[in-house]
């Protein structure tokens, strides 16, 4: 699943084509959009932001309209030279962006939907998101009130993936941040100090935030996928198992993550 640096760098990319501009043209080429009208609606207005929270992304037209979509475990943003080769078959395309000789396209993913600003501002889904990992200021305070009120028996790797705590983690991170912060991902929620809690984010957040601006390529993980080569720290094989309700393959050094 995209998680929340991907969808920034997505962001990041999109922006500069778009932000500030009316598209030249707008397609839906995916049926099950064909009576929203999107195109129609759209035609004429400018785009004032391209923003995110967590795994959402978000661009704000004139007119009070907002494109919303969340990538899920399928989706993807890509931005391609007009006429050059996209990067997944123009059948999966649910929405094409074009200004001047760049198209902006999103393929795939279980949510795009054209909703009114108050809308989002009123979205039960996205009020009971957590903090976002990648604010420029990060929430220490609310995130901790978030994970104190979980269930004190659940595995810290599992509550950092719970978009309700902290907005943006997803698997690699869980794993990045929790070794970074030697801190055993299968320990109690309950058992892990503020402190270590803490630390799992202020060690993950550079990280995320270089991801962002240069793409995911940028960053080599230390521990994710690496199941029975040595931890980078301390030599001991490093390794992996299911956790949790979706059964999301965890990462840790048993030597080192106490």
């Amino acid at each position: 699943m995209p998680e929340g640096d991907t969808i920034a760098y997505a962001a990041n990319r999109i922006r500069p084509v778009l932000e500030g501009f009316v598209p030249d043209e707008i397609a839906t080429p995916q049926p099950r959009h064909a009576l929203d009208r999107w195109p129609e609606r759209l035609a004429g207005h400018a785009v004032n932001s391209v923003d995110t929270y967590g795994k959402h992304l978000f661009l704000r037209f004139e007119g009070d309209l907002v494109l919303h979509s969340h990538l899920g475990m399928t989706g993807v943003w890509g931005v391609y030279g007009r006429g050059g080769r996209w990067g997944r078959s123009p059948r999966r395309a649910w929405i094409v962006l074009r200004r001047g000789d760049t198209e902006v396209v999103e393929f795939d993913g279980p949510l795009l939907e054209l909703v009114t600003e108050g809308r989002t501002r009123f979205d039960q889904r996205l009020a009971a998101l957590g903090p976002d990992i990648l604010a420029a200021e990060f929430d220490a305070d609310r995130f901790l009130s978030r994970l104190r009120a979980d269930d004190p028996t659940r595995p810290i790797g599992d509550g950092l993936l719970d978009q309700r705590n902290v907005a943006g983690i997803g698997n690699i991170w869980k794993a990045e941040g929790c070794w970074e912060a030697k801190v055993d991902p299968w320990r109690a929620v309950g058992a892990v100090s503020d402190a270590e809690a803490r630390l799992i984010i202020e060690r993950v957040r550079p990280r995320m935030a270089r991801s962002a601006a240069e793409g995911h390529r940028a960053i080599k993980p230390r521990i994710y996928r690496r199941a029975g080569r040595p931890c980078p720290r301390c030599g001991t094989p490093v390794v992996a198992r299911g956790q949790g309700d979706a059964n999301r393959t965890t990462y840790w050094c048993p030597g080192c993550q106490a």
